[in-house]
């Protein structure tokens, strides 16, 4: 067990959370959210040991292993796939080295028998043997194929180097899991495993993340800081969020009676303070009124930026006609004679491990590249826009948000450009930060608010959720799912493809396609179209060997 008592930051004047005291038990996962900024990494730094509270002290039973999924990708860029996974357990790997090292000798001497027996014995009490076929069992369900096993971590792209980190973290069954956004870089698939994996796990798990669906989906209890506190609640997401609109809903209340009872105290006291007969009932009124105002009720840390979609005209019977595309990148062909009729309507999920194929197939269709053949025709009536995986050559000059804005918009008035970053967050001075100093969620609602200027009829998203809040994501999800045009996404957030999309599109091995008109989840559940991925992915086992 993993404990908290008098647990306080401050950074200056700033306090992040005061007098923290949690305790984190076995067989429970623990959802870690608040607002961007609240301190929900530096939470898990200190749990971990990685920076010290400024009061307070935490406490871990005795004899148990901490696990903490690494943010620095180059930190073991010199060791294999394998080993850096086995690290993940450092006393089994020191010994695994360290009796490996002696076995390596030329003169073995019978110092080095004594010393490699005890160190065979300590490896095996380790579960030693199992070591290599677990990291591989946990390599695979992350997609991470057994040829790339012996590479090391400097040749691996950077998902795929995520992907052996979180193997590490989860490697040897630690009695403590600290997972600082263990989603991040997974498609669907894998982050299915992670929930399964998670779901049969006995141990204590404390994750901070953004995905409604995973924390719904693996979480006990939600561990939320807010109001410079950190409260827990029994639950998942969905339970936690119920409960903190009512808790919301019963503040605003509660305000609005003790604003309600001073307004008729002070008109009490204005007719009757001149009165001597009831002149001691208006002081004491005041004094009442005083007590009243003492204490201000406290306000919420998070925001909800305002996202809503307004096409200018509707959709025709055209919208999208795709004939043939292909496309080689870098040598690989990750389109090949790709056919596709969008209908009106449509709010179409691309999903499948080959994000490069949905990335190219958008940057194609919105006009950013030329595919090799093949031929795309919007239909007359259709404005696209577009929103890229990458946004950082939006960013690059020197303007304010204002001047931004204004490039995408036909207004002159800046007023009116102000409100609207308002709506996005983006408040008084606020407004006037220059765009290239701007922090990934800043580009997000940027590229958001840039595409509500447009009017568009038909939306293209690549990745959106990638660094938005909570917050952000599900006024972005309403948004979409009140949108009236079409949408053509990827994403690799659950709850966002199965609430907006009402039909889904499977790149799948050697550029096969499943096209179904259904929600995610009936996707995901559906037996035929299970027995039709099993056979594709077969195939393609088959045709690798």
């Amino acid at each position: 067990m993993i404990s908290t008592s008098s647990i306080t930051l401050k950074y200056g004047e700033r306090i992040l959370f005061k007098d923290v005291n949690l305790k984190f038990a076995p067989g429970n996962c623990y959802g870690l959210i608040g607002a961007n900024g609240s301190g929900k990494s530096t939470f898990l730094k200190i749990l971990s040991g990685e920076i010290e509270p400024t009061d307070g002290v935490v406490t871990i039973t005795p004899g148990e292993r901490m696990s903490v999924l690494k943010q620095n990708h180059f930190e073991f860029d010199e060791y294999t796939v394998m080993h850096t996974v086995i690290m993940g357990h450092k006393k089994l790997y020191d010994v695994m080295m360290e009796k490996d090292a002696i076995y390596a000798k030329e003169n073995f001497t019978e110092e080095d028998g004594i010393k490699a027996s005890a160190l065979e014995s300590e490896f095996a009490d380790l579960n030693g043997w199992e070591a290599e076929p677990e990291a591989a069992t946990l390599l695979a369900g992350l997609g991470i194929p057994e040829e790339m096993h012996e590479k090391k971590m400097k040749e691996l792209e950077g998902g795929d180097k995520v992907r052996v980190l979180l193997a590490q973290a989860l490697f040897g069954n630690p009695d403590i899991l600290l997972l600082d956004e263990p989603t991040n870089h997974l498609d669907l698939e894998s982050i299915n495993w992670l929930e399964d994996f998670l779901n049969h796990y006995s141990n204590t798990v404390i994750v901070v993340s953004h995905d409604r669906h995973f924390l719904n989906t693996v979480c006990t209890h939600i561990a939320d800081i807010d109001f410079g506190q950190i409260k827990l609640y029994a639950g998942n997401y969905d339970f936690w969020y119920m409960a903190s609109q009512l808790a919301a809903k019963q503040r605003k209340d509660e305000k609005k009676k003790r604003e309600d009872k001073i307004a008729e105290m002070k008109e009490f006291i204005q007719r009757f303070a001149s009165n001597a007969a009831k002149s001691k009932q208006a002081t004491s009124r005041k004094k009442v009124i005083e007590k009243l105002t003492l204490e201000e009720m406290p306000s919420t840390s998070r925001k909800f930026p305002y996202v809503a979609f307004k096409p200018e005209r509707e959709c025709g019977r055209n919208i999208l006609d795709i004939k043939g595309l292909t496309k080689t990148v870098d040598g690989v062909e990750v389109l090949k004679d790709f056919s596709l009729q969008v209908q009106n309507g449509d709010k179409i999920a691309f999903v499948g491990p080959d994000h490069l194929a949905k990335t190219t197939l958008f940057q194609i269709i919105s006009g950013e590249i030329e595919p090799d053949a093949g031929t795309y025709e919007w239909g007359i009536t259709i404005t696209p826009a577009y929103y890229p995986k990458d946004n950082s050559s939006y960013f690059q000059d020197k303007l304010n948000l204002v001047e931004w804005l204004q490039q995408y918009t036909t207004s002159d008035d800046e007023s009116y450009l102000r409100g609207f970053l308002g709506r996005m967050l983006f408040s008084g001075d606020e407004s006037l930060k220059q765009v290239n100093v701007l922090s990934g969620g800043e580009k997000v609602r940027c590229m958001l608010a840039k595409m509500m200027l447009s009017g568009a009829n038909t939306l293209i998203f690549d990745e959106p959720t990638n660094h938005l809040d909570l917050e952000s994501i599900q006024s972005l999800n309403t948004g979409l799912t009140d949108f009236t045009g079409v949408i053509l996404m990827n994403t690799h957030d659950h709850q966002f493809a199965d609430t907006v999309a009402n039909r889904i599109i499977e790149f799948c091995p050697n550029n096969r396609i499943i096209d179904k008109r259904m929600g995610f989840d009936e996707y995901l559940l559906s037996d035929d179209i299970k027995a039709l991925r099993d056979s594709i992915y077969n195939e393609h086992q088959r045709l690798s060997i």
